[in-house]
């Protein structure tokens, strides 16, 4: 890990920059567990042991901060980008359940909304993955309880859109409709394009033919009939789909907030999370489907940072704690 670590967005301590969360204490945890602070259980490979104790991780690291003020606070935002976004889903109600009860404590996912979907050539590529990932490390008894007795198949509560409906904490969904890593390596993963067809289109929206574009609706499609109860019916959730093609929204200051960071209804990314979680009124925010928004201009449909599966999503929890 580096000693020095960039604050921008959503954890910039400049009101400019960021005028709701700007004067909160801010946490950012970086995680090296491979599953989103999940797991527990030891590996036996040969000779040595491999152990897997991000779940302990994340209990001893708040346990940790509870008495230097975490213990004590009047509000709290766990908010997490990708890989970190998929823990928020994990963690959430923990997280509740160990601050002051009469605090107002709230959760954030972007860019973490990963779906359970074929890829092009009709496989399950990323639940293979993930039901690797929660049998390797014994997840599954750390998914939400509710889920996993209420599914036949328990290990499919570790994608957000199977554990949503029971987490009880208030919840912001921040994701992109074509979010860059779930379309490079979830919808078109390279065992699924073996001869590059898709690659000029990955590598530019606009230089997709017409079928390519059809499933690229479908992908947003998929995101949106999986948030469709909790879009209808959660009176304490925020949602801001939009549809840029990025990979992590939040912890940018060109697209968390600035002059010409991505909008919705002319509401940035920022306004959307700060009046949701300060009941100014009701975010819940979905755009129209590409081409049509013009804001994203900013933003390169390039690859994001992580490598395809059988890597997990970026290595990077960050939290924002008062």
């Amino acid at each position: 890990m580096s000693k020095w670590e960039v604050f921008s967005g959503i954890l910039s301590n400049n009101a400019s920059l960021n005028p709701d969360f700007y004067n909160w204490n801010r946490v950012k945890l970086r995680y090296c567990d491979g599953a989103s602070f999940g797991g527990d259980s030891k590996f036996e490979n040969g000779t040595s042991l491999i152990y897997f104790r991000g779940q302990r991780i994340w209990d001893a690291i708040i346990r940790d901060l509870l008495p230097k003020g975490l213990g004590t606070a009047r509000k709290a935002l766990l908010s997490g980008c990708s890989a970190g976004g998929l823990a928020t889903f994990l963690q959430c109600d923990n997280f509740r359940n160990m601050l002051p009860a009469d605090a107002s404590v709230k959760c954030l996912s972007d860019a973490g909304f990963f779906l359970d979907i074929r890829d092009i050539s009709l496989n399950y590529t990323m639940r293979s993955f993930f039901e690797g990932l929660v049998s390797l490390q014994g997840i599954e008894p750390n998914l939400n309880q509710n889920c996993t007795h209420s599914f036949a198949f328990p290990k499919l509560c570790f994608f957000p859109q199977n554990a949503l409906k029971y987490i009880t904490t208030p919840y912001f969904i921040l994701n992109s409709a074509y979010d860059v890593f779930q379309f490079h390596h979830g919808l078109v993963p390279p065992s699924a394009d073996l001869h590059g067809h898709w690659n000029r289109c990955k590598l530019d929206p606009a230089a997709c033919d017409a079928t390519q574009t059809s499933i690229l609706q479908g992908l947003r499609r998929n995101m949106l009939t999986a948030l469709y109860s909790f879009n209808r019916h959660s009176l304490s959730g925020g949602i801001f789909i939009n549809s840029c093609f990025a990979h992590c929204q939040s912890e940018s200051q060109d697209t968390w907030f600035a002059d010409d960071s991505p909008r919705i209804n002319d509401k940035t990314i920022a306004e959307a999370v700060g009046d949701w979680y300060f009941s100014r009124r009701v975010t819940k925010e979905i755009d129209c489907e590409y081409p049509c928004d013009k804001t994203c201009h900013n933003l390169l449909p390039a690859s994001p940072t992580p490598p395809p599966p059988p890597p997990p999503p970026p290595p990077e929890v960050p939290q924002v704690i008062p």
